[in-house]
């Protein structure tokens, strides 16, 4: 019998749900396709999203997260890890997508290197209407693994015109009846279900709320609460 492979660990990242309404009132939903020469998830359609960087803990926010949306994310992690999955969740979506969700910063700053084409724009990070809505486990088997948070705001929110790194193909805000049509991870359906239920009804802030985990056992995915 061969010996058993270790599982890959998962690397902490964040991605970011922005909805509008267009004129008939339907639910528009920011996405954009991976391209084919990625390794996870090429060619599938995904959200704004990546890697925690150690530099996402040490830049300043403009504002904060509400004191709800932080503790329920600080349930798994430190309360400087959720602060800096929050803040990677923005910088990643201005990185893709060329959409600001700042305001301006007053007093002192932290400007970590990797941060200053953010505070180029003359704002920082404003956190303090996103909500942390899931969170994600690749299975144990894949080489490429991510423990991966989820939030969402309403595009409203962001300053600017799509455009961003050319990371995100075919970018662009999608009806519901485009998205079913669209090639999606189960994951990615997940989160979009879960953020529809969301902007349907969204919860009153509760720090005790339970937050879903898409995960897999024995590579069969399931939802538990944590």
């Amino acid at each position: 019998m061969s010996p058993r492979k270790n599982n890959v660990r998962p690397r902490d990242a964040a991605s970011l749900v922005l909805h509008r309404h267009n004129g008939a009132g339907e639910v528009l939903i920011l996405m954009g396709r991976r391209a084919p020469r990625h390794r996870f998830l090429p060619e599938l359609y995904v959200f704004p999203g990546g890697r925690l960087d150690p530099d996402d803990c040490e830049a300043t926010a403009a504002t904060a997260l509400q004191s709800d949306v932080a503790t329920r994310l600080a349930r798994h992690s430190s309360p400087r890890k959720a602060f800096g999955l929050a803040m990677a969740a923005v910088r990643e979506t201005y990185e893709e997508t060329g959409l600001l969700i700042g305001a301006p910063l007053n007093g002192q700053a932290s400007l970590p290197p990797s941060w200053q084409h953010f505070y180029d724009t003359g704002q920082a990070p404003a956190l303090g209407d996103i909500d942390f809505i899931a969170r994600a486990l690749t299975p144990p088997p894949s080489p490429i693994r991510f423990n991966a948070r989820f939030f969402i705001i309403d595009g409203e929110r962001a300053e600017g015109r799509l455009g961003g790194s050319g990371e995100l193909l075919d970018l662009d805000w999608y009806p519901l009846a485009e998205l079913q049509k669209l090639p999606l991870a189960d994951v990615t359906e997940f989160v979009l279900d879960t953020a529809l239920d969301h902007i349907a009804a969204p919860p009153q802030p509760d720090p005790t709320r339970p937050v879903p985990v898409f995960c897999y056992r024995n590579e069969i995915a399931y939802i538990r609460y944590a």
